[in-house]
């Protein structure tokens, strides 16, 4: 898809073969090596899945296959606000996104830009390039990608529009970038058009399938003719399934008549249900005579596709790996050589596949495979390519001097130092994660979004120590009352997750059965599964036990276990830091409620409503208020806002709320109000200011005087519905400069009339225009009916309801409503 008219009149297309074009699109677009599509997750609304990676193995890139809408990566950001975001190079995204750089710290570049029409955010499509100096050099790259990613959302739209689903749960679906060059001479490509039932085929398929140069396979059952009968039958089923938009996971195995082993790739065509289908045919095996120079070389020679699927391997390399030659080519390097599946191989590859530069590292063989040479380990060079890895091996003690890691010192390194080289970016994403957790809820949904997946687990269990006794903070994926009977268990109970805390050993069981042998009577809340039990020891003091959960039976190598103890010690750092701050918080919003007016002051020709939201994120409390004060025969209405937040902010609102509370008592005119206030917070030299907007009401006339400081604009909503932003001149924010003006403005409040007083956690959201906040205030004050028999308190409500159910409120809000009811003795009493 290029975004060119033709794509407004294609067809919905399936999901897949949608975002798998548009995927190899982008490649083509921003002239990059790999890339994908993220979209929105049905099942949880707050995670973003990887739907599409073109160009990377999908196993090594697993801990990125989901990710949660409140972290702090571009995917995010770029979904969230709508603005593309452009990381030039390793150092750039090390700036912006440190956990996106501590778990790749490779260098590359990246470009994200977002998938939306209509106004509806579909996900995200990222593109991973060469890196560059500055942004400014792959402007062009981003304009071409931009274009992809609207083609692409305007076709989801239509699919979403037709009843389809535009949402992922599933695994990304792999696939291979466009070639970079020629395809090789083993390599083939042919299309089938459904409509004529035709099939075109080039030289080298042809010789591929075992045809005769120049012999067309002409329609699709007479190329089914020409593969093994035993796949012929299912040949014709997977080129249909692929032109209606389901392309097959890749790759497939079929075999030519002749027995030859051949893999088999499709792909829609990106015109649709109706299009053409293309597939390219790849023979596995080497050439005799290339397989004899190479079988020559001293070294093990193999080489894997950016998918990670071996494409050739020498007989040397399968007598160094120790696996039978005949299993290597045309399988994914992890299932033909088991033993390679491990971390710090796969932080290696990756490295190999981001980056243009060599990789040299050791690797030891399992202890009880074949001894094939002296000595256990392996030295491996990876040398990236834009469509292969070529990989070398040899034994350590064979490493020729100018294939040492470092070009200056040709001494190789022994063996134990090189496999200290463990990947670190678990603990290090994880360090940096729980550095913006401040409480213990934040601390562990840290644990359960960065942990989790990246171990492969399904299940978390914190629990924290209370005067002897473990209580329950967090758990996910467990039955639901499973853990009910394990809530305050005392120090003296034998169960893992206590004894885990009490000896500070981390207790690993590779099997449910293992764990039941170990505590027999214990309950279990599946028969399958393995669990890992991490104490929470932070200082020398015991915080609390974590437990993690996996579905299925698995072996903690020393290398995990090591990490996940490392982990603990993390978690249980940052898990105390976020009980002393819960502690902290919860004084400091004592003081807030505390100085917040417990009631309003009453007048019987007036209805007044307020409502104060504390935020939910950040460290500290804020300095939000509101009060109503008598002032001689009417009323003073004062809404105001503290700069920054914790206990100071807090203190400070409480003596600002004081003084105003005083001039208003004493009926001072609103300048004088706003001067005087002005002047004690100067007075004060708390390092402070403030925000403030005052408005004195007669009830009797409906008159009112306002004074404003650096506040937002009061909101009058009139009695027929029509909804305005009062202009208020007003002065500077109060504490800056001790010779500020405030001008005062009139304004009439008729009877039924509603006047909004508010503070910017209502209207501010990240990422947009305060402007567009007050307008939509605005309108849902417009339709809210404060004079059809809905009280002022019900109309406060639902101004608030959609900020009380957010998760992830940045800072608090207060709300101040007043109306003169146009039916009094329906209203006197109304607080």
């Amino acid at each position: 898809m290029t975004g060119s008219a033709g794509d407004e009149r294609r067809p919905a297309g399936s999901l897949p073969g949608l975002l798998t074009a548009a995927a190899v699109d982008a490649l083509r677009a921003a002239g990059g090596r790999a890339g994908g599509v993220y979209l929105c997750s049905r099942s949880r609304g707050r995670v973003m899945r990887l739907a599409v990676l073109a160009g990377l193995p999908g196993p090594l890139f697993r801990p990125w296959w989901r990710v949660h809408v409140d972290r702090p990566f571009p995917v995010v950001d770029v979904h969230r606000t709508g603005v593309p975001v452009v990381l030039a190079n390793a150092t750039e995204a090390m700036r912006r996104y440190p956990q996106l750089a501590a778990g790749l710290p490779f260098q590359f570049g990246s470009l994200y830009v977002p998938v939306a029409a209509g106004g509806r955010s579909f996900g995200v499509l990222i593109v991973l390039r060469a890196a560059v100096s500055d942004g400014v050099e792959v402007m062009a790259e981003r304009e071409g990608l931009a274009r992809v990613a609207d083609a692409l959302a305007a076709a989801l739209l239509r699919l979403e529009a037709a009843g389809r689903t535009v949402t992922w749960d599933a695994e990304p679906v792999c696939v291979r970038p466009p070639a970079a060059g020629p395809a090789p001479g083993r390599v083939g490509r042919f299309s089938w058009d459904p409509a004529s039932d035709t099939v075109v085929a080039d030289e080298r398929a042809r010789a591929l399938f075992g045809l005769p140069p120049g012999d067309l396979p002409g329609t699709l059952d007479a190329l089914a003719r020409a593969v093994d009968p035993t796949d012929a039958h299912r040949l014709p089923g997977l080129l249909h399934e692929t032109a209606r938009g389901s392309p097959p996971p890749l790759p497939i195995e079929v075999r030519t008549t002749e027995g030859g082993l051949r893999l088999l790739e499709l792909w829609a065509a990106a015109e649709g249900e109706s299009g053409s289908v293309t597939g390219v045919l790849l023979d596995p095996g080497a050439g005799a005579l290339a397989d004899g120079a190479a079988d020559l070389l001293p070294e093990g020679v193999f080489c894997v596709d950016r998918l990670g699927l071996i494409v050739y391997a020498n007989s040397r390399a399968a007598h160094f790996l120790g696996v039978d030659h005949a299993e290597l080519a045309g399988r994914p390097l992890w299932e033909a050589v088991p033993w390679l599946n491990q971390p710090a191989l796969d932080e290696h590859l990756r490295a190999a596949l981001l980056s243009p530069e060599p990789v040299h590292f050791h690797v030891r063989r399992p202890a009880d495979g074949p001894r094939v040479f002296e000595g256990d380990w392996l030295s491996l060079s990876v040398y990236p390519g834009p469509d292969l890895l070529t990989c070398t091996a040899v034994p350590a003690n064979r490493v020729p001097p100018d294939a040492a890691p470092d070009p200056v010192d040709t001494e190789v390194p022994a063996p134990e130092e090189a496999a200290s080289s463990a990947p670190l970016y678990r603990p290090i994403v994880l360090a940096i994660a729980l550095t913006e957790a401040v409480t213990a809820r934040q601390v562990s949904a840290v644990v359960m979004q960065e942990l989790l997946p990246a171990f492969g687990g399904r299940r978390l269990a914190i629990y924290l120590l209370q005067e002897r006794h473990l209580y329950l903070a967090w758990e996910s994926g467990f039955p639901e009352g499973f853990l009910a009977p394990f809530e305050g268990v005392g120090l003296d109970t034998r169960l893992p997750g206590v004894e885990t805390l009490t000896t500070g050993r981390p207790l690993f069981f590779d099997s449910m059965q293992q764990l039941a042998a170990a505590y027999p009577g214990i309950e279990l809340d599946a028969t399958e599964g393995a669990r890992a039990f991490l104490p929470l020891i932070a200082s020398g003091r015991p915080v609390g036990s974590c437990i993690l959960g996996f579905d299925g039976p698995r072996s903690f190598s020393q290398e995990e276990r090591t990490v996940l103890t490392a982990l603990a010690g993390l978690i249980a750092h940052a898990m105390e830091k976020a009980q002393r701050y819960d502690t902290e918080a919860a004084l400091a919003r004592g003081l807030q409620q505390a100085l917040l007016p417990r009631r309003l002051s009453q007048h019987a020709r007036v209805e007044t409503a307020g409502r104060y939201l504390p935020g939910t994120e950040g460290m500290d409390v804020g300095g939000d208020w509101y009060d109503v004060v008598e002032a001689g025969d009417g009323l003073a209405l004062v809404i105001g806002d503290v700069q920054g937040h914790g206990v100071q902010a807090a203190a400070t609102m409480g003596q600002l709320r004081s003084a105003v509370r005083a001039f208003a008592l004493g009926d001072h005119p609103p300048q004088e109000v706003m001067s005087g206030t002005n002047h004690l917070l100067i007075d004060l030299d708390a390092g402070q200011f403030a925000s403030c907007c005052y408005v004195r009401l007669d009830p009797a006339t409906g008159r009112a005087r306002a004074a404003r400081a650096g506040h937002l604009p009061p909101l009058l909503r009139l009695p027929d519905g029509r909804t305005t932003a009062v202009e208020l001149p007003g002065g500077v924010v109060l504490g800056v400069d001790p010779r500020a003006r405030y001008p005062v403005t009139e304004l009439r409040l008729e009877p039924g009339a509603i006047l909004a007083l508010y503070t910017d956690g209502l209207v501010e959201r990240p990422g947009h225009d305060i402007d567009d906040g007050i307008a939509a205030l605005r309108t849902a004050l417009s339709a809210a009916d404060g004079s059809g028999g809905r009280s002022l308190g019900e109309v406060a409500d639902r101004l608030t309801a959609s900020a009380r159910q957010a998760a992830d409120r940045a800072d608090d809000i207060a709300l101040l409503l007043a109306t003169l009811p146009d039916a009094l003795e329906d209203h006197v009493g109304r607080a």
